[in-house]
């Protein structure tokens, strides 16, 4: 039995493309017969907003889905990310990094080699003594990246099959000292004993990145299966600009929860439009490799609009 899990960010509301990746993370779980947990990704301190923790847990809730076990928070997890960053240390595997936003960005829009668009190539790695020790002198808190060297990683995912992707220096700890998410998700996975990973398919290019970070930690890595996104219909990711998209908005606008799994539910294919359905009825419907590959855009009402201050 493969643990499987969700691990919402509580920086906001969740949408339709979250509670929709919820519900299959749930699905590939629970019908395979394993456990399911819940983690909540707090470790960023100027993001988190603590009210939405509670209401996303009531969200999932509110469309029946379940979790085993306590709810983990990340920020109760200092000491296992030290730990790992110290494991990697000591093995000679990580270097400061001095680099601003700006020439980060800058950096990555130059060609370096078999890097993917966007990745960091190592800019700091290759200053000099005197010039590492000039940036030191800043003032400018660094952060510590790993020395992955542009391995190459592949693994076999359930919806995309073979993918392979060059690892670049990632960021383990920030400036400000807080664990990176690469670093913290890997670390938290292999510590809840996560076998089986579902989540969207925007992050399939970190993937390579984490299973190379477990891999120098000695920890076991899951397998994975990244499914499609929800867009608005000028094919960005979904918002709140697109419409009534969360399921406090759905509900003013008159869709219940029941309803809103009943579209989650038709648009992977398992319940016919305005069919009323329960989770542990889709169950027996459920089969990964019918899945839809596509993005779904849901047909979306206007949000209603914000409650004015009185």
């Amino acid at each position: 039995m493969a643990v499987g899990r969700f691990a919402p960010s509580p920086t906001g509301s969740l949408h339709l493309g979250n509670l929709r990746t919820a519900l299959l993370a749930w699905l590939f779980a629970r019908s395979a017969g394993s456990r399911f947990v819940v983690r909540v990704e707090d470790l960023d301190p100027g993001a988190v907003r603590e009210h939405f923790v509670a209401e996303q847990l009531s969200d999932l809730a509110a469309l029946g889905l379940d979790w085993d076990g306590p709810v983990e928070r990340q920020s109760a997890h200092a000491g296992r990310y030290a730990a790992a960053i110290d494991a990697l240390t000591d093995a000679g595997l990580t270097y400061p990094c001095y680099c601003t936003r700006r020439e980060i960005r800058e950096a990555a829009r130059a060609p370096h080699g078999p890097y993917p668009e966007g990745a960091y190539p190592g800019t700091c790695l290759h200053l000099s003594p005197a010039e590492r020790e000039r940036r030191a002198r800043s003032g400018r808190d660094p952060a510590l990246r790993l020395r992955a060297g542009g391995v190459r990683v592949g693994f076999e995912d359930r919806l995309h099959g073979e993918v392979q992707g060059a690892v670049d220096d990632l960021v383990l700890r920030r400036g400000d000292g807080t664990p990176a998410y690469n670093l913290a998700v890997v670390v938290d996975d292999a510590a809840q004993g996560i076998e089986e990973v579902v989540r969207g398919d925007d992050l399939l290019a970190s993937t390579p990145r984490q299973i190379h970070l477990g891999e120098l930690l000695g920890l076991p890595s899951p397998t994975y299966a990244h499914v499609p996104l929800v867009l608005g219909v000028d094919g960005a990711r979904l918002a709140k600009r697109h419409g009534a998209v969360t399921l406090a908005d759905l509900a003013a606008a008159g869709t219940s929860a029941p309803q809103v799994l009943g579209r989650l539910a038709t648009s992977l294919g398992l319940a016919a439009d305005g069919e009323a359905v329960t989770p542990a009825a889709l169950m027996d419907r459920f089969d990964p490799a019918a899945l839809p590959r596509t993005p779904w855009v849901p047909e979306l009402s206007p949000a209603p609009p914000p409650a004015r201050a009185r």
